[in-house]
This record gives C-alpha cells, structure tokens and sequence, in this order.
C-alpha cells in the first residue's frame, strides 16, 4: 500500500472538483429544507442518490480525473437540475 502523498491536481481539476462539490453542498442542502417542509422529498433524495451514483461512477470510468469529459457532463447534468429546481420555485404556485 502506498503511502505517499498524492499527487497535486491540476487547476482545471481543482475548479471541476469545486464546481462538483458545491452542487453536491446544494443537493444535501435542499433535501434538509425538503424534509422540514414536507415538500419535494422524492426529488431531493432522488437528486442526492444520483449526484452520488453519478459522480462516483464517473470518477472511476474517468480513472480519477475530475476534469475528465464524462466528469464535466454530469457536472452540467446537475447544473440544469438547478435550473428546473429555481424554475419551480420562482414559478410558485401553479
């Protein structure tokens, strides 16, 4: 087992890994406003469970790099989550 330390990422790698970290921070965040509300929950759990599955998984297809394209596509992928997420809530009531 190598103990060693691990290898400084690359920039890009940096901001992908931000970017993906501060979408995950906003899943987790909407599903404990979901649960206090009351409304939605299926969509956060949903929205956690895949942000989770998707990221992992695209982690160990792209071998570890966070500025791989099939890193960056789920990226986008919960980037157009946010978006139907604040169009349903500036929406308001239908």
């Amino acid at each position: 087992m190598d103990t060693g330390q691990a290898p400084d990422l690359a920039p890009e790698q940096k901001r992908w890994a931000f970017f993906a970290s501060t979408l995950f921070l906003t899943a987790v965040g909407f599903l404990g406003y979901a649960l206090a509300e009351g409304a939605m929950i299926t969509f956060a759990i949903g929205w956690v469970a895949l942000q989770f599955f998707g990221f992992a998984g695209a982690l160990k297809f792209g071998k570890g790099d966070f500025a791989h394209p099939l890193f960056k596509s789920q990226v986008f992928l919960h980037v157009i989550a946010v978006m139907l997420l604040m169009a349903l809530i500036f929406r308001g009531p239908a």
